[in-house]
């Protein structure tokens, strides 16, 4: 799993059936100090995360499958929840610390 922040959406009208009334979006993954880590990803949004919103995604094949509840979608980075807050050696950081 790792830290990312929602910097855009990506519409298909055409698309295969089984991402049809999902939602991709397109993320940049943060260290734990909120710098942007690597290239942009596109990620099945299986939160209703928006734009700008600091999500938790994963990187994991299958975990479209358990988070979106559909045992035919398969993708590569999966929106799993909207982060508040975490703690990393005692050192709380807000969604709002990372904009």
């Amino acid at each position: 799993m790792k830290i990312a922040k929602v910097v855009g959406n990506v519409v298909s009208t055409i698309k295969d059936r089984r991402f049809k009334g999902y939602k991709l979006m397109i993320v940049e993954y943060l260290d734990l100090d909120g710098k942007p880590q690597g290239v942009r990803h596109i990620a099945l949004d299986g939160a209703n995360a928006g734009i700008g919103d600091i999500v938790l995604t994963n990187n994991d094949g299958g975990a479209a499958v358990m988070v979106m509840e559909d045992k035919e979608l398969i993708a590569d980075d999966t929106i799993a929840g909207v982060i508040d807050y975490y703690t990393v050696d005692g050192c709380t950081k807000t969604a709002k610390d990372l904009y």
